[in-house]
C-alpha cells in the first residue's frame, strides 16, 4: 500500500474521475480532486471522507490558469504535495462537423487539452524536485481512430496522445512516469447523452473498470512503466 502517496484528480465528481478517486483512496492515496460544480465538490468529500479516505476537494474549472494554480495549493496546504496526478476533465460533443460551433470546438479544446497543459505545468515542477511522480493522461480509443461526429472531441485526444508521449520521453530520466490511458465505451453520463453514439450500458465498460486499469499502472514498480493502455469493451 502507498505511504504518504497524494493524488489530484480533475474532473472527478463524476463518472470516471469519482471511480478513480476512490480506487486510489481505496488503496491508501491522500485524495484531492476538483470540479466545476460546488454542491458536487462538496458531496464527493463527504463520500470520500466516509469511506475512510483523507480527502480535499475544490471547485476549480481547469481551463482557467488561476483556478487551476489555486486549486493546487489549497490542496497541497491541505494533504501535501501531489505526487500524482490523474487528468481526466474531459467534455464530449458529438455532432456532424457543420453543425459544430466555433464555441463548442473552443470547449472541447479548452477542456480537454488546454486544462491538461495548465494542471501539469503547475504540479511538474513539485515532482521534478523531489525526482519522483506519477502524471496519468485519461486519452480514448478516439485518440487512435476518427468516429462520425467526433471531429472535435478526436482531434483532442489525438493531441493528449501527443503530448503525453512527448512529456514521458522528456520527463522518464528524473523518477516521472507519464502513462495514457485510452479507454473505449464507457458508461457515463457524457456517452449516455449523445444521441450519435448509440451503446448498451449493460455490456460496455463500467467507470470501475478504467480506474482497475489506472491503478494497475501506478501500482507497477517505480522501475516499470507503461507509457499507454489501450482498454475496451470485452464484448459490446
Amino acid at each position: 500500500m502507498p505511504q504518504d502517496r497524494i493524488a489530484f484528480v480533475t474532473g472527478a465528481t463524476e463518472g470516471i474521475g469519482r471511480a478513480i478517486a476512490f480506487a486510489l483512496g481505496g488503496e491508501g492515496w491522500r485524495v484531492g480532486f476538483c470540479a466545476r460544480t460546488a454542491g458536487k465538490v462538496e458531496s464527493l468529500e463527504h463520500e470520500l471522507d466516509a469511506a475512510g479516505i483523507d480527502a480535499a476537494g475544490v471547485t476549480a474549472d481547469v481551463s482557467v490558469e488561476t483556478d487551476v494554480r489555486a486549486a493546487v495549493a489549497h490542496v497541497t496546504t491541505q494533504l501535501g504535495a501531489i505526487d500524482t496526478l490523474v487528468n481526466n476533465a474531459g467534455v464530449l460533443i458529438a455532432k456532424p462537423f457543420l453543425e459544430l460551433s466555433l464555441e463548442e470546438w473552443d470547449r472541447t479544446m479548452a477542456t480537454n487539452l488546454r486544462s491538461m497543459f495548465l494542471v501539469t505545468r503547475e504540479v511538474l515542477p513539485g515532482m521534478r524536485a523531489r525526482r519522483r511522480g506519477d502524471i496519468v493522461n485519461i486519452a480514448s480509443l478516439a485518440g487512435r481512430n476518427g468516429f462520425a461526429g467526433g471531429t472535435a472531441y478526436t482531434a483532442s485526444k489525438h493531441a493528449v496522445l501527443g503530448f503525453s508521449k512527448s512529456l514521458m520521453l522528456e520527463t522518464r530520466k528524473e523518477g516521472i512516469r507519464v502513462i495514457a490511458v485510452c479507454p473505449g465505451s464507457v458508461a457515463t453520463a457524457m456517452l449516455a447523452d449523445q444521441p450519435m453514439l448509440p451503446a448498451n450500458a449493460e455490456r460496455i465498460m463500467q467507470p470501475e473498470d478504467v480506474a482497475a486499469t489506472v491503478l494497475g499502472a501506478l501500482l507497477l514498480p517505480a522501475r516499470a512503466l507503461v507509457s499507454e493502455l489501450d482498454v475496451r469493451p470485452t464484448n459490446p
